[in-house]
């Protein structure tokens, strides 16, 4: 085997001018405020059922949802960002659940845990409602009857995802006005 030499010249380039200096750091304002508003989500739970029990689990020190940035739940519509639909939600339950999601601030999330908040899971009946999309736009679907606490901490991640990756101007955009309006929501 050939032993390395240094003798490589490697010619490093200057950067542009106004793009060095100590302390420097160049970022978008988007993705800063996506990297900040991604680490530090207010959930509110939405808990009916099983589900919520599966959540509770998710929040104590063996799975610690904390660690994500989660820290402080908040059960003021008004006071988080993401509400986290968790259980069977009756038809009668409906307009309660979007009066919250309007009660939110901009920009809002919604995750739908369990196969009752996907689907309306195995009650497939007049008083239950198949899937809370029906009523509210849903960001990230969590499956299972109830979803392990593993499932819950992979769906809260890809809540991050999106709030990380999310351009500050969408929610002014067209398309997402259009979403809400066929909610009947404006």
């Amino acid at each position: 085997m050939r032993p390395v030499t240094h003798n490589t010249k490697i010619k490093m380039v200057e950067p542009p001018a106004g793009y060095a200096g100590e302390g420097f750091f160049s970022m978008k304002m988007s993705e800063a405020v996506g990297l900040a508003r991604s680490n530090s989500i207010w959930p509110l739970p939405f808990a009916t059922s099983c589900c919520g029990i599966e959540f509770m689990a998710t929040m104590a020190a063996h799975y610690d949802l904390a660690r994500f940035g989660a820290e402080r739940l908040s059960f003021s519509p008004r006071q988080c960002d993401l509400i986290m639909v968790m259980g069977t939600i009756a038809k009668k339950m409906a307009p309660i659940l979007r009066q919250v999601y309007l009660q939110m601030a901009e920009p809002r999330w919604v995750m739908a845990v369990g196969a009752c908040a996907c689907s309306g899971g195995i009650f497939d009946s007049y008083s239950v409602l198949q899937g809370i999309d029906q009523v509210i736009p849903v960001d990230v679907y969590v499956p299972g009857c109830p979803p392990r606490p593993e499932a819950i901490i992979d769906g809260f991640m890809k809540i991050q995802d999106l709030v990380k990756s999310e351009d500050i101007r969408r929610r002014e955009s067209d398309e997402y006005k259009a979403l809400l309006n066929s909610y009947g929501i404006q």
